[in-house]
């Protein structure tokens, strides 16, 4: 059986937005290491299969394939790309496949598949929809040194609260951690 699991790239206030189009671009670079690299790369696992939303997957397709030779750019592109979608055209970036029409039954019959764990990253949506549904194992958050204000933010005020339980905590030379938790459930009242 396979684990889903979040990696998520967040500021001290929870916003996960950094793309070139943001106000404050890549404000993770600076933070950047070869070790800190190094963890998250161990983190992911030896191999793994990506799960990505529509537009997670159409961002990431036009920058991994040309982003050179190296070990998280090899990894991404070898991944198997599961995407949740209702238009298949365009999938070019392999291997990939969609999740049909039904994407938590899509999930469900994946997850009691045998392969390799299913690293879940970016698609704030497909994150929110599927620990309502419960098919998510771990939540790794990479928390940067930083405050930023303003920007997309992992959950809405709308996400119903999920109850976690701490698992590790890793810390990179310029300060960014990686906190794992597993995901128990809904939050008891």
């Amino acid at each position: 059986m396979r684990k889903i699991r979040i990696f998520e790239h967040i500021s001290l206030d929870g916003v996960i937005e950094h793309d070139e189009n943001y106000v404050y671009g890549a404000w993770t670079t600076p933070y950047r290491s070869p070790a800190g690299m190094a963890m998250l790369l161990e983190a992911y696992g030896i191999s793994f299969d990506l799960l990505l939303g529509r537009n997670t997957y159409d961002t990431w397709s036009g920058f991994w394939p040309d982003a050179g030779d190296f070990p998280m750019a090899n990894a991404l592109n070898a991944a198997t790309k599961y995407v949740a979608t209702h238009r298949c055209e365009g999938l070019e970036w392999g291997p990939v496949k969609d999740l049909g029409e039904d994407i938590i039954e899509g999930l469900r019959k994946l997850k009691s598949s045998d392969g390799h764990d299913l690293v879940l990253s970016g698609s704030t949506s497909l994150i929110s929809l599927l620990l309502d549904a419960g098919l998510i194992d771990d939540v790794t958050l990479i928390v940067y040194p930083v405050i930023l204000g303003k920007g997309k933010r992992l959950f809405t005020d709308s996400f119903d609260a999920r109850e976690l339980e701490y698992v590790s905590t890793l810390t990179t030379p310029t300060g960014v951690l990686l906190n794992t938790y597993k995901h128990l459930g809904s939050l008891k009242k």
